[in-house]
This record gives C-alpha cells, sequence and structure tokens, in this order.
C-alpha cells in the first residue's frame, strides 16, 4: 500500500481487522473495502502531490470530495458505484474519527450522486418450479442433479443468498423446521424451512457419495471440495438456455421471487424483510415497486379503459 505513509496504513490495517473480528464482515465485503480506500488514498496522493498520511485523510473537504467524485466519474466508474465506494469511505472515516479524536462532518455530509436503483428481477412462479425441475433433470450424475435442486429450493423456498446456502454445514442435516442462518455483517435471522425442501435436501443428503461432517460443508463438488457459487451459476444457466428464460433468471433471481411472491400473497414488509435479513427496510421496499409494475401490466391489459385506448 505505498500510496499510503505508514502510520495511515497502520490505521487502514487496524480498520480492516476490526471490521473482520468485531464486526464479521465477509470475505468479499472486506476486500471491496480495501479496494475502495486504497483507490481513495491513491487519489489523495495524486491530488495533494505526497503520499496520503492521517493529517492528510483528517483535513479532506468539500473541494477534495468533490474532486474525487469527478474524477471517478471521469474515469467511467457509475454513479451506483461511486455512491457504494463513498459509503465505504464514510465507514471508515466514522472508525478513524473515533480513533484519531477527530469529527469527519465533511466526509460523512458527501452526498452521493443520484442514480436509478435498479428493481429486483424475479422469474414468474411456474418459471421458478421449472428451474428447479430443469436444474434437477440437466446434471449428468443424479447426486449432483438433486445438489442442485436442493440449493436452489433453498434460495427460492427460504430467500437465502447463495453463500448463505453454500454456508450451510453436514450438522444442517436433517434439515430442522426453522434454520438459524448468518447473513450479511454476521446478522443473525431464523428462518422457516418448508417441507418441500427440507424433503430436496434430504434427497440430496442420502445421495452424496461423501461423509457430510458436521464441521464440513453440506453441499459439495464433484471431487469432495465445498461447492463454489460458479458451478451452481453454470447449472442455473443451463436450465435458463433450455427453458427460454431471460439472463436475468440467476440463482439470485430466485431469492428475489421468493421476496415477490410472498408480497402478492399478501405477506407484509417488516415480515418480509426479516425473513431475507435486510439491515434496511427501504431495501425490502423495492419490492412494492416491482409489484406496482405488474399490477399497471394487469390494468393496461385487461382494464376496459385501457384496452379502449389501445384501439384508437
Amino acid at each position: 500500500m505505498s500510496v499510503v505513509a505508514p502510520a495511515a496504513c497502520d490505521a487502514l490495517e487496524e480498520w480492516f481487522s476490526h471490521l473482520k473480528a468485531i464486526k464479521a464482515v465477509a470475505d468479499n465485503t472486506l476486500e471491496a473495502y480495501r479496494r475502495d480506500l486504497t483507490d481513495f488514498a491513491a487519489f489523495l496522493t495524486r491530488h495533494h502531490g505526497d503520499r496520503a498520511g492521517l493529517a492528510t485523510f483528517r483535513n479532506v473537504g468539500q473541494t477534495d470530495m468533490r474532486s474525487w467524485m469527478a474524477f471517478e466519474r471521469a474515469r467511467g466508474v457509475t454513479a451506483r458505484s461511486v455512491a457504494r465506494r463513498l459509503s465505504a469511505i464514510k465507514t471508515f472515516y466514522r472508525w478513524l474519527g473515533e480513533r484519531e479524536g477527530f469529527e469527519p462532518t465533511i466526509v460523512l455530509s458527501a452526498r452521493a450522486p443520484r442514480f436509478q436503483k435498479k428493481l429486483p428481477r424475479p422469474v414468474a412462479r411456474g418459471a421458478a418450479r421449472s428451474m428447479i425441475e430443469m436444474v434437477e433433470t440437466r446434471s449428468g450424475a443424479q447426486w449432483t442433479a438433486l445438489r442442485d435442486a436442493a440449493i436452489v429450493m433453498l434460495l427460492y423456498g427460504c430467500g437465502l443468498r447463495i453463500s448463505e446456502a453454500l454456508g450451510l454445514k453436514g450438522e444442517d442435516v436433517p434439515m430442522p423446521e426453522v434454520l438459524r442462518i448468518r447473513g450479511k455483517g454476521g446478522k443473525e435471522r431464523l428462518v422457516p424451512v418448508l417441507e418441500a425442501v427440507r424433503a430436496a435436501v434430504a434427497r440430496y443428503a442420502d445421495a452424496c457419495p461423501f461423509p457430510l461432517d458436521p464441521p464440513k460443508p453440506l453441499f459439495r463438488g464433484a471431487r469432495g471440495g465445498a461447492l463454489t457459487p460458479r458451478l451452481l451459476q453454470k447449472s442455473v444457466a443451463q436450465a435458463r438456455l433450455q427453458l427460454g428464460l431471460p439472463a436475468t433468471a440467476t440463482p439470485h433471481a430466485m431469492r428475489h421471487s421468493f421476496a415477490t411472491h410472498l408480497l402478492e400473497a399478501g405477506g407484509d414488509l417488516r415480515t418480509i424483510q426479516e425473513l431475507l435479513g435486510h439491515a434496511s427496510l427501504s431495501t425490502t421496499q423495492l419490492y412494492t415497486s416491482v409489484d406496482a409494475v405488474r399490477l399497471m401490466k394487469v390494468y393496461d391489459k385487461s382494464h376496459p379503459h385501457a384496452r379502449s385506448r389501445g384501439k384508437t
């Protein structure tokens, strides 16, 4: 981290250790934070003509923040990505302000560029069922077919993230009626497990040729190691092509479908928020926008006034 002076480098490493040990931040998130802060330090070094030190971080002003955002946008970084990187910088500054005894108001008050939030892209109910069936029939070996189907069932039937499903251990079978999941930021939640999901996992566990010891991963690759997300994504992509579904029908879309179909059935947002493990209700509220779009399509297709307008 040559763009950072030694004292500032030590502070960053201390923060990364704090995130991992105390906040239980996921490795992927930690790596993203490391890139974001290293890039920010590199910008400050170029901007001021000297390696960024603790004094540089403490004295960042509004002009520095505006220049950094302009620099990011000029090199092709999207508004969404700039907002995410700014969030990482603010998280670091909250910690650094406490550590160094200064008020990081200027950085914390920096406004992220506006961007259009992407709506979740769920698949239809029938397509979700077809996806599970197709995943189960496409795999070459029977036990891997049962494995892939069980994982997709967990995504769609329980709303798990891929990392959460692949993070399950041998001790999680037989699967209980309520599963304790550790999600982003180490946040725990309780997720009900449908009988169909428990049965799918049990079929896989019975067929798996490797011993599912309690501390080891539940879902295994062909050689017995932990299954990687890439292999599941490939299996779902093959099933998607076979069914003629759009490219948005990904494993993560099954989690979106879980939330959307619950909302359509009358589920309340707070409950869905808890089931998904969202830290903020505003994230869950995106699903109301998806539902509104669906309702407008139904309206335009079926309402007499809408049909009459289409004829003019």
